[in-house]
């Protein structure tokens, strides 16, 4: 079975596919559709009105079962008037690149110490015009994690705040720990028991 995951990151990709695998499910993205990609305007109160508008506008487009995410990242310890929530890429308001966030995060880290972070997660499945699954489950959460000054060597496009995630277990960088061990970051289990349901298959 073959699913579109409305967006271009190839990273987010990567990561998805490797977590729906064991289900049977290939995964391609917005980057590999020669068609037209309609822009979608990310302006809904939550990450779940988010991910509803892209999953909603890609399916229309392209009348193939889809779904899309939206993330947002809570630091432990920030001032409210600083927390990123859904604007991870735009916590000043314009779009970063890696680099850009990476700099700004590890800012904040250096300037009020290492920082307790989680990214939460919802989604939203276009099956068809009358199936439509979606959730804002804190299971669809990735791990708990610390985000540093400190920046590792490595880097992966798309996912610039991994070069600055350290494990809270271990104490060590995802990088330095098991192959893909960042993926725990992104996102939990939760997502392989929600396309389980949407799409019948039994765990």
């Amino acid at each position: 079975m073959e699913l579109l995951y409305g967006t271009k990151n190839e990273g987010k990709i990567l990561v998805m596919q490797r977590a729906l695998e064991p289900l049977g499910i290939t995964i391609k993205g917005l980057c590999q559709i020669s068609a037209k990609i309609p822009f979608v305007a990310e302006t809904g109160n939550s990450l779940l009105e988010n991910a509803r508008l892209k999953a909603k506008a890609y399916y229309r487009a392209f009348q193939t079962p889809v779904f899309s995410c939206d993330t947002g990242l809570y630091l432990e310890g920030l001032p409210e008037k600083l927390q990123p929530g859904a604007y991870v890429r735009r916590p000043l308001g314009y779009e970063m690149t890696d680099a850009q966030m990476t700099a700004y995060y590890s800012g904040l880290a250096r300037k009020f110490g290492d920082l307790r972070a989680q990214y939460h997660n919802a989604v939203c499945f276009y099956k068809n015009e009358q199936e439509i699954y979606e959730s804002e489950n804190f299971k669809l959460s990735g791990e708990p994690f610390l985000l540093t000054s400190r920046p590792h060597p490595q880097s992966q496009a798309g996912f610039p705040l991994d070069r600055i995630s350290i494990q809270l277990s271990s104490g060590k960088y995802y990088y330095d720990l098991k192959e893909n061990a960042q993926d725990e970051v992104a996102l939990d289990e939760g997502f392989r028991e929600f396309f389980a349901h949407a799409l019948g298959i039994v765990l």
